[in-house]
């Protein structure tokens, strides 16, 4: 069975000293970098944009994980595959034409995503989740980090899974929004992949070990 992975949320960074937030991931336990792009129209929040992701791209080692929280999508794709990109998962709310989007995902050369709103029954991507490398189920209202836990989470992970599992697929399955140690091994056992922490890692007193024990959690 394969390694359950850990990616800090980048939003709940400190701004003020976001290479030294990179490097403190670079160095720890964790596998990917999770950055969310909120434009203030799906979302009602704005994140950072294009300057500040290829910030991040200059400095981190480790996969790149990033999340659109944004209207239209499309126009953005082959600009963040050029931030460098190596995953990218847009709103399934958010696209009109999903197949089409992903394929022009994987053209660039980056693994193609899906996230789904609390409110998004998972049958929606019954036709398609063979085109999906990472489902992101959300497990907070999309837009603020810092919210509580849905537990409804967790019958949707299993839900999910039973599909991958019925089609064959090879989709990871992510969760993003209010993950602790409190609920990681379940969510894992659930059949959870991915692990988005935001605040929980950063607000902590010790970052490498708060990532360091989620990971072990999350595979235990």
């Amino acid at each position: 069975m394969s390694s359950k992975l850990i990616a800090p949320s980048v939003l709940a960074a400190d701004f003020a000293n976001l290479q030294r937030d990179i490097e403190m991931v670079n160095q720890s336990e964790a596998d990917w970098f999770h950055i969310d792009i909120m434009d203030g129209v799906f979302v009602p929040n704005i994140s950072f944009g294009m300057p500040v992701l290829q910030a991040i791209a200059k400095h981190a080692k480790k996969t790149i994980d990033v999340h659109l929280m944004i209207v239209d999508p499309d126009r953005y794709i082959k600009t963040f595959a050029e931030l460098g990109s190596n995953i990218l998962t847009v709103h399934y709310e958010a696209c009109t034409h999903l197949h089409r989007t992903l394929q022009a995902i994987k053209a660039e050369n980056m693994k193609a995503g899906v996230a789904l709103n609390p409110h998004t029954n998972i049958n929606v991507l019954e036709d398609i989740i063979n085109d999906i490398d990472l489902v992101c189920l959300m497990s907070v209202n999309p837009g603020f980090g810092g919210q509580s836990f849905i537990e409804n989470t967790y019958s949707k992970v299993q839900q999910l899974k039973a599909l991958i599992t019925r089609k064959g697929a090879s989709t990871l399955i992510e969760i993003d929004g209010g993950v602790t140690n409190k609920n990681a091994k379940a969510l894992t056992q659930a059949g959870a992949d991915v692990l988005v922490a935001g605040s929980y890692v950063f607000k902590s007193n010790n970052q490498p070990e708060t990532i360091k024990d989620l990971k072990a959690i999350a595979n235990s």
